[in-house]
């Protein structure tokens, strides 16, 4: 059904999982109102193991700086399950691969479908399909359209990892949606909706950090080279 907006910047979509009879699971999104000519890391976030996991609300907001950080929507949305790239590997190691990630227009309007095979899926994904939910990063707080640091300042997830000078902007979430009525070889029942606003705090800190914490921006040195992608990708 919708993504909605998870930090008042006006971004909003829809998305539809549909999974097939064979086993593959192919995602449609369309948003908009999100940063012009820039790219968006988005990925299906959550876990097929049994963990509630849930889109944030305003009240993750623990530093009240007005806006949901990365690190503070990960103790709620859960580690990277499938990062959605355009081409290319779908695992969480590609989680900011932006060269690889859908870039808004002018208008700031994304279009992004894929087929994902099963073979490409982490096991569990089609049965516990409706455990997982979507997930956008990349806003324009103070919309001038593009990813600066005079609205938010340094992404302070980026720095925990030990990269310097990527923008909040590019990093804090933009959308989220909850999965709902998938099933196999047939569209899901309102495609993605929204969350409940749950605060369950399934796992520790320390455990995100160092397992989806790491995730979200890979290895030190593709985040690197993923701050120079920022960069041209605009």
């Amino acid at each position: 059904m919708k993504l909605l907006d998870l930090n008042e910047t006006g971004a909003t979509g829809t998305a539809t999982l549909t999974a097939t009879d064979s086993g593959d699971l192919k995602v449609m999104i369309r948003s908009k109102g999100m940063t012009p000519n820039s790219p968006h890391a988005q990925h299906i976030h959550g876990a097929v193991t049994g963990m509630d996991f849930h889109c944030p609300d305003k009240s993750a907001d623990a530093n009240g700086n007005g806006y949901v950080s990365t690190e503070e929507g990960l103790k709620m949305y859960g580690d990277i399950f499938i990062s959605l790239t355009t081409t290319g590997d779908t695992t969480k190691a590609s989680g900011l691969a932006v060269d690889r990630m859908p870039k808004a227009d002018a208008k700031g309007d994304l279009t992004y479908e894929r087929t994902f095979t099963a073979t490409e899926l982490p096991k569990g994904t089609i049965e516990h399909l409706k455990d997982l939910h979507v997930v956008q990063h990349g806003i324009d707080a103070n919309k001038n359209g593009k990813y600066d640091m005079e609205a938010l300042g340094e992404s302070t997830f980026a720095k925990s990892v030990g990269v310097n000078g990527i923008p909040a902007e590019a990093t804090d979430p933009a959308t989220c949606g909850m999965v709902s009525g998938a099933a196999a070889g047939s569209v899901p029942a309102g495609g993605v909706a929204t969350g409940d606003g749950s605060t369950t705090d399934s796992t520790s800190p320390g455990v995100l950090f160092g397992v989806g914490g790491l995730a979200l921006l890979g290895a030190a040195g593709a985040v690197v080279a993923a701050r120079r992608r920022f960069a041209g990708a605009r």
